[in-house]
């Protein structure tokens, strides 16, 4: 999912061996595992009193879209964590800290396979909808008939994947469900990155209209109709919290009331029959335009419960020697414990292959190569991130360490260096002007010329969007234009809020397909596709593949680490990304310093995929 940077910044662990078996959990912490020393505590949390916990939301990030059915312009974490405090997953990832499968928390027992792979059985746990009804079997379907009737709007899709793998699907009794897949795959792959992306929805939400029932559930030709009417309600955000739709839940949370600004106020569901009830009466989503009026009231200390500190309002750098995700000097620890939160994921922003006026530029793996080169990440990381992150090489995140990251990786096949960036620009027929315009002066697609579609005298200038209201992103934005300035690369820089930055960049064609570049400020989070393939977001017609970057033989790598265990072939995977940089990586942060108020009891870790489980938490 798409990931916004909070105060500070904002991102799996695997196993010492991948095998494939369908119990398998990523095992390992993605983040502290106790939080920063206090003293002096406070124990009276601000919501003590009033039995509300209050969260601050990420600076100019909003939830936006209520149907787990997201479309990529709202397949944010930010709209996840909303999500899934109402309508579980059917596996929830993330526990206690740790990457992988949480079965406490899930819908269903981990799947048995049978028919040398490619018989699935999903077994149910007894959970309930708030309206009275079982969650059976047949909330299963209805995801899975929508998605294959809608598969082109929702993010999670990839081309040839799930669902276009299940042969049938069919309930044989009211708690189980048994797929036919066409092959057989990796088992590991196939929960951590198929199975993982079904949320059962119920049968109040097979419907047409407020008077009008569907049959999606049942007839795959129905679920248009269905679509475009819970589309039509998603959208109408006023009405949230009085949907006679969206209040059926499943999850311990229900809607109090919703704001289109970002205040969201939930209430316990008295009917959830998942481990842990909701434990106050309300838990309150708290918005702001930036990290610094976030931090202000922070530091009043009588207002949230859980919030963040800014990076820039950390006094000194924590040592460079210690983990990313540990604590480091708190300015608040009178008030709040530190607990940092590193998410698995990683860093980058994309460029847009199909931009009719830049998009040849892009296509060029030495101009990719250049401004890659610019990139200043161990700068930031050090100066304006305060050594709250680590490098961004490719796409399996360098932490925690695993047996998954490349030795190409690690060795970082672009470093930050002025003079490469030159090379490969006048290399490859460019005039290199330092502080002023690059332009094409050898047209052509031979050796030493610029390449296919790049017109003589075409400049090297570029618009990019980035997510507004976070001083890390800023500083890294204006060290990224300074650095491309000195070969000649003009980076016209615009804030905006993060909605409008991934509301943009999307995949499109044609002549209307007129963004170049956009940085929503953290990347990706590995979720739904929790196992870290490149599927979702770099096969070629992939949901989430923002900049349409397509390539045969990334395809390829793609699919054999879908059928294929083992580091091997991931790491294949891995090194093409490395070495081709399809997008632009930058620094990955942790997702935020997270600050939790002393008296908060039940907070002691954070979920490595960016979720929130507020009902364990208390006074």
């Amino acid at each position: 999912m798409k990931l916004h940077l909070s105060g500070a910044s904002r991102r799996l662990l695997l196993p010492a061996v991948i095998v494939a078996a369908a119990s398998i959990a990523l095992v390992g912490c993605s983040g502290s595992s106790s939080p920063g020393t206090t003293t002096a505590p406070n124990a009276n949390a601000p919501g003590k009193a009033s039995d509300t916990i209050s969260w601050a939301l990420p600076p100019g990030t909003v939830p936006n879209w209520i149907w787990p059915f997201s479309p990529i312009a709202d397949f944010s974490v930010t709209n996840a964590e909303m999500q899934s405090m109402m309508y579980r997953t059917l596996y929830w990832f993330g526990d206690n800290g740790k990457t992988g499968v949480d079965d406490s928390l899930s819908l269903a027992n981990e799947p048995a396979y049978s028919n040398g792979g490619k018989t699935v059985t999903i077994t149910l746990k007894p959970y309930v909808w708030s309206n009275g009804e079982k969650l059976t079997a047949q909330d299963v379907l209805f995801w899975i008939n929508m998605d294959k009737a809608e598969k082109a709007n929702y993010a999670g899709y990839a081309p040839g994947q799930f669902p276009d793998n299940i042969v049938s699907a069919k309930a044989t009794n009211d708690t189980t469900v048994v797929l036919t897949t066409d092959k057989a795959y990796s088992q590991q792959w196939f929960l951590f990155n198929q199975l993982s992306q079904i949320t059962p929805m119920p049968m109040a939400w097979d419907e047409t209209s407020a008077t009008a029932k569907g049959d999606c559930v049942t007839d795959i030709s129905g679920c248009k109709a269905v679509f475009a009417y819970l589309t039509a309600q998603s959208k109408d955000l006023p009405s949230y919290a009085t949907s006679k739709v969206w209040s059926v839940v499943d999850g311990p949370w229900k809607l109090k009331s919703f704001n289109s600004d970002g205040h969201v106020d939930f209430v316990p569901n008295p009917t959830y029959a998942g481990p842990q009830k909701a434990q106050v009466k309300d838990f309150k989503m708290v918005p702001f335009t930036t990290d610094t009026a976030e931090f202000n009231v922070l530091r009043g200390g009588s207002t949230l419960d859980v919030g963040y500190i800014p990076t820039q309002d950390i006094a000194k750098p924590k040592p460079a020697d210690t983990s990313p995700a540990s604590p480091g000097p708190n300015p608040l620890n009178s008030n709040y414990q530190l607990l940092p939160w590193f998410l698995y994921g990683f860093n980058y922003f994309p460029i847009n292959y199909n931009n009719p006026t830049v998009g040849p530029i892009f296509t060029q793996l030495y101009f990719r190569q250049a401004l890659q080169s610019v990139v200043d990440q161990q700068g930031i990381i050090s100066s304006t991130a305060k050594n709250y992150g680590v490098q961004t090489t490719g796409p399996v995140p360098l932490f925690p360490d695993s047996p998954l990251v490349s030795q190409t990786e690690k060795d970082n096949p672009y470093p930050f260096s002025i003079a490469n960036a030159k090379k490969y620009l006048t290399d490859n027929g460019w005039d290199v002007v330092p502080k002023g315009t690059t332009t094409c002066a050898k047209p052509g697609t031979g050796t030493g010329e610029c390449g296919a579609g790049i017109a003589v005298g075409q400049a090297l200038t570029f618009t990019l969007p980035y997510a507004s209201g976070n001083a890390t992103i800023d500083t890294a934005m204006a060290s990224l234009k300074s650095n491309a300035a000195q070969v000649g690369i003009t980076l016209n820089l615009k804030s905006e809020p993060f909605n409008s930055v991934t509301g943009a960049t999307v995949p499109c064609s044609g002549k209307t397909c007129t963004w170049q570049m956009g940085n929503w400020g953290g990347g990706w989070v590995y979720a739904p596709d929790f196992y870290p393939t490149g599927e979702l977001l770099f096969a070629t017609g992939a949901g989430s593949n923002s900049g349409s970057y397509s390539n045969a033989t990334l395809d390829k790598l793609i699919a054999a680490t879908n059928t294929q265990s083992g580091t091997a072939v991931l790491q294949a995977y891995e090194d093409f990304m490395a070495k081709n940089v399809p997008v632009i990586y930058q620094p990955n942060y942790t997702y935020s310093l997270t600050e939790i108020a002393n008296g908060l009891k039940g907070y002691t870790s954070n979920n490595p995929y960016g979720y929130i489980t507020p009902e364990e938490w208390h006074y």
